[in-house]
């Protein structure tokens, strides 16, 4: 076993399981003081991977084959450090079994610059079947958090001043979980929404939304 675990066509599989063990071993001290590095992982993951409201991310086409690659690996959908630790785990396991069975065959092992290749894109569809199952496994924070583009459709109301456009005058909304949020508001055109009108938002701008009026 130790030989296999240092022979130098099985390096890349032994230092991922070390990699393994040392996150594992950062995680917990970073525990201990009250920290963690899942906040500091996840800012390397693109952000269309994660969605505080649909758990099951489905990434569109136009958004690129390396996201959409991304997502089928099921990053995003578990903590990333969870993502690792499942990664990096396969890929060694799957690397000593692969070199274990070919040397009780031919008494030697597959050359570095072709097992590390080659584990690593066979190893995906298991690591993709790991993650999935540690998703539904895992528990799911729940949150009420919402992106903004939520917010339109929703009937918002002028509470403070008087909105034109390019003038926008502050609004209050509710989302659909009760939360009010305070937003600035313009019309789409050439009126003047009044402090106490109820209006419509139709579009997110660079500061605000744009709105229509509507009948009480």
């Amino acid at each position: 076993m130790w030989e296999l675990f240092v022979h130098p066509s099985n390096l890349m599989f032994s230092v991922s399981l070390c990699l393994m063990l040392l996150l594992g071993v950062v995680e917990c001290l970073l525990l201990i003081v009250g920290a963690s590095s899942q906040g500091f992982l996840d800012q390397f993951i693109p952000d269309d991977l994660f969605d505080p409201t649909h758990p099951d991310v489905h990434v569109d086409a136009d958004q690129g084959i390396w996201l959409q690659f991304l997502d089928w690996l099921y990053l995003g959908r578990i903590p990333v450090l969870v993502w690792l630790i499942i990664f990096l785990t396969t890929y060694a396991l799957f690397g000593f079994i692969v070199q274990s069975l070919y040397f009780e065959i031919t008494e030697q092992y597959f050359p570095l610059w072709i097992i590390a290749p080659a584990s690593l894109f066979l190893c995906m569809p298991i690591v993709r079947l790991v993650a999935a199952i540690m998703s539904k496994v895992l528990p799911k924070d729940e949150t009420t958090a919402i992106r903004l583009d939520e917010l339109i459709g929703l009937r918002a109301e002028i509470f403070l001043g008087n909105a034109k456009v390019n003038y926008p005058a502050q609004a209050k909304v509710k989302d659909q979980h009760g939360q009010t949020h305070y937003i600035l508001v313009e019309p789409e055109t050439d009126i003047t929404f009044s402090q106490g009108q109820h209006v419509i938002l139709t579009r997110k701008t660079t500061i605000g939304f744009q709105a229509i009026s509507i009948e009480e």
